[in-house]
């Protein structure tokens, strides 16, 4: 069953920003944070800091979950 997004809130360099992303890719986005060791708040700035200005920032955790999930 397809779901809306919802708004999560996440703090980067200390500012209070909300994204809205489905279920299944805050999971994946929880889940890979979680594998590699970080806070999910410090990974979200990190794509926050390096996805330019013509992609969203729930649109760059989207990308970054599809290419974390794509077979090598």
């Amino acid at each position: 069953m397809m779901q809306r997004p919802q708004k999560r809130s996440l703090t980067l360099k200390g500012h209070r920003t909300s994204v809205s992303l489905e279920d299944a890719f805050w999971d994946a986005f929880r889940d890979i944070a979680q594998d590699k060791g970080r806070a999910i708040n410090d990974l979200a700035a990190e794509i926050d800091a390096i996805r330019g200005t013509d992609c969203g920032l729930a649109s760059a955790i989207r990308l970054y979950v599809l290419d974390h999930c794509k077979p090598s």
